[in-house]
């Protein structure tokens, strides 16, 4: 009985063996420990009313599917860690004083010591118990895409002349825009009357020096790695033009217009 007593310290049980010190975590039943539990029983087992072999035999085969399945359980975790590599996740560590700190970042590499993995993440190596939640890549970019964030309806006045401008937010890491294409009415505006400067559009006045009066919807494409699409939040109000729709336009500028809107769709292609 004696060599189940053992010193607690710190709320880890010290286990001497070999002349070596052995710690097992509180409330944790080892193999050996459950051995020593079973010879013990046999050996204070009492006299008049013995324990029968099928009852050892139950406790032993217990004790193997006990062990059997801790052993599945761990492979499993370890696999789980190991298809973590280069996925977006967040550890969550509590401080000596019970302070919560969550860690953002991508997976590196899983390093794996006596059976255990650590995930490294940002520079630091966490238990995979630390695993607080797993991000998917497409949810990350999502969060830092670009777009229009506030309606902006434009007014242009054909007797005073100016660039249209709209502000835009051009997206954040990875989704992070660098260039845009813009339709109006579903055409295409050359990409030398578009410019971006400290996140506004800029229209060109020239576009709009031969439109007729009315309302014209401006769809923006950006580069991003998702493609996005923004429609229904920026309109061009025409006023003052004496252009009209009932205009004919002559054969010549019908097929210089064909040409241009060619060139026009071979730019959204370099654009996106």
């Amino acid at each position: 009985m004696s060599e189940l007593i053992k010193k607690v310290e710190n709320g880890v049980i010290e286990q001497s063996s070999g002349g070596s010190v052995q710690k097992t975590q509180k409330n944790e039943l080892g193999k050996d420990a459950f051995l020593k539990l079973l010879v013990t029983q046999m050996k204070y087992q009492d006299p008049l009313n013995p324990s029968s072999n099928t009852e050892y035999i139950a406790q032993l085969t217990t004790f193997s599917q006990l062990e059997q399945m801790q052993n599945i359980s761990k492979i499993g975790t370890n696999t789980q860690a190991l298809n973590l590599v280069g996925k977006n996740v967040i550890m969550q560590t509590i401080s000596d004083t019970g302070t919560i700190n969550r860690i953002s970042g991508k997976v590196d590499f899983v390093s794996m010591d006596k059976g255990k993995a650590s995930l490294s993440v940002d520079g630091s190596l966490y238990s995979i118990n630390d695993l607080y939640s797993v991000i998917d890549d497409t949810y990350i970019l999502e969060q830092g895409r670009p777009g229009i964030s506030q309606k902006a309806d434009l007014v242009y006045d054909a007797e005073e002349p100016t660039d249209m401008s709209f502000k835009v937010e051009m997206g954040e890491g990875e989704a992070k825009a660098d260039n845009v294409a813009v339709l109006i009415d579903n055409t295409l505006m050359d990409s030398s009357v578009i410019s971006i400067k400290d996140d506004q559009i800029i229209i060109d006045k020239s576009v709009f020096e031969n439109a007729p009066n009315g309302t014209y919807k401006v769809t923006v494409l950006f580069n991003d790695v998702l493609l996005t699409t923004v429609k229904d939040m920026v309109t061009i109000t025409i006023k003052n033009s004496e252009v009209t729709l009932e205009e004919d336009v002559d054969e010549t500028d019908q097929e210089n217009s064909d040409d241009n809107d060619n060139s026009l769709i071979e730019d959204i292609g370099d654009v996106i």
